[in-house]
């Protein structure tokens, strides 16, 4: 097995050593937290990994360098010794865990292994700014990143939900409120109305971007004062050069509310998510049997004692994963809570809470993703369970129908709740309001045939699908 080296060693004085390593197996018994070795993508998490955030952290250092040198506040081939510093790989991971141990300041430790891979010009490396101008404007560049894999997530779920509800459109099924029969519905119309749930979610992300990626180069404080009269020239050319926007109002950090709106984001598209899931795992029920999810009958196990179960787990595994991703949205909201112009509260809980949702949150919607493409749909089924009803699914078409027809329907709402008392009793409705005087006083065999007829229900369901795809094509057409 290859060795592989990780932080955990605590000094007498109580001071997380960053440069105390300890060497243990690389396998999942030498790892302890579950995203390493359990959830998440690898590539969602190495978006997150020490050295793309140091390479973020030196990419802002080259473009302040660089953005001065335009303003003339520092010589341009210092500036461009600096940037040459940045992308040689000359600062490595190791040397700033090594002055981070001396110096116990992140940042620091940064600017000082970035001046010595500079040589002569690293006098002039982070001049004029303070640490969170580095931190938060490379925190801006992550959630930029992040913010593009999770609306490319996000897309491939509207499509395959639309692709679902295409195929679906007429396929009848029983809706259902509270749990018991309602109006019929259609399997496709269930899905396109998932599809324009994430679909806002989507716009909302796009919405949200331009808040929340967001950087700094304005100081201790906000104020810009370290870099004079020049302090807004080399703001807005930082900021040019790595592709994102400043915060227009910082204090001496970017301000939280950014931040606390794209985990409250994430919050609110895991709901949906788990809304989903549970409605899958609902209609795999034995009992009810509509949908399942894609089951590899040569090799897959549900259970170590009932051969033959097939549980709906991936499904489960989004909703557990989403109520954590709901729960971490709290905690941004107490970071909005700064003393004065900046405390450390919301530094040590941003280092867990924003890569882990992030992860996370990728994590289960590309699993429902998948769970949507693969999906079982049992059209025979459905049809069962709504033959399965006796037809009282269709007393609201009954009474708008007597209303029509001259009865007050409050009447006609409690003529149908008596012959309905018990659902599960025989005759089917159809039997019982052909024998009802008053029905038969009201409503003729051929009206009495049309209203029952639960296609004009699924007919509605199919046209409103059409609407709602027609409106989402353009948008996830690209």
């Amino acid at each position: 097995m290859r060795e592989r080296a990780v932080r955990g060693r605590f000094r007498p004085d109580g001071y997380i050593d960053s440069a105390g390593w300890a060497s243990v197996a690389e396998d999942p018994g030498g790892l302890f937290c579950p995203l390493e070795f359990r959830y998440g993508r690898p590539e969602v998490r190495a978006l997150f990994s020490r050295e793309a955030r140091l390479a973020r952290a030196l990419r802002v250092e080259g473009a302040l360098a660089m953005a001065e040198a335009k303003v003339g506040a520092i010589p341009a081939e210092d500036a461009e010794a600096i940037e040459r510093a940045v992308g040689s790989g000359r600062v490595r991971l190791e040397r700033v865990d090594a002055l981070e141990s001396e110096l116990r300041h992140d940042v620091m430790a940064i600017v000082r292994a970035l001046a010595e891979a500079s040589g002569a010009s690293g006098r002039w490396v982070h001049y004029g700014a303070t640490s969170a101008d580095i931190t938060d404007t490379a925190l801006g560049l992550e959630i930029d990143e992040a913010i593009g894999v999770l609306r490319q997530d996000l897309t491939g779920l509207v499509r395959a939900l639309m692709g679902l509800a295409r195929r679906h459109r007429a396929t009848p099924e029983v809706g259902r409120t509270h749990g018991q029969s309602a109006v019929p519905i259609t399997f496709g119309y269930k899905m396109a109305v998932a599809g324009a749930e994430f679909a806002r979610h989507r716009r909302r992300l796009d919405e949200l971007r331009p808040r929340v990626a967001v950087g700094k180069m304005a100081g201790a404080v906000g104020t810009g004062a370290g870099f004079a009269k020049d302090s807004a020239a080399i703001e807005e050319e930082v900021m040019r050069r790595l592709g994102i926007v400043a915060d227009e109002a910082p204090i001496q950090i970017v301000m939280r509310d950014r931040i606390a709106e794209f985990v409250n984001w994430q919050a609110l598209v895991a709901a949906s998510a788990e809304r989903l899931a549970t409605e899958i795992r609902n209609l795999q029920r034995s009992e009810i049997a509509e949908v399942a999810e894609a089951f590899d009958e040569a090799h897959q196990v549900g259970s170590s004692t009932m051969a033959q179960k097939r549980n709906p787990i991936v499904s489960e595994n989004v909703a557990s994963l989403a109520r954590l991703v709901r729960a971490f949205a709290a905690v941004p909201m107490d970071n909005m809570v700064q003393w004065h112009e900046r405390d450390l509260t919301n530094s040590a809980n941003e280092r867990i809470v924003l890569p882990h949702g992030v992860v996370l949150l990728d994590d289960l919607v590309t699993k429902l993703t998948g769970v949507i493409r693969g999906l079982d749909v049992r059209t025979e089924r459905m049809r069962e369970n709504l033959d399965r009803t006796g037809g009282i699914e269709m007393t609201e078409s009954l009474m708008l129908s007597l209303t029509a027809h001259g009865m007050a329907r409050a009447d006609a709402h409690e003529l149908l709740r008596r012959l309905t008392r018990d659902p599960t009793q025989s005759p089917p409705l159809a039997d019982r309001v052909r024998a009802d005087p008053t029905v038969r006083q009201h409503l003729t065999e051929a009206e009495l045939a049309a209203v029952l007829a639960s296609s004009q229900y699924t007919d509605a369901a199919a046209t409103k699908t059409d609407r709602i795809l027609a409106r989402l094509e353009p948008e996830f057409s690209r």
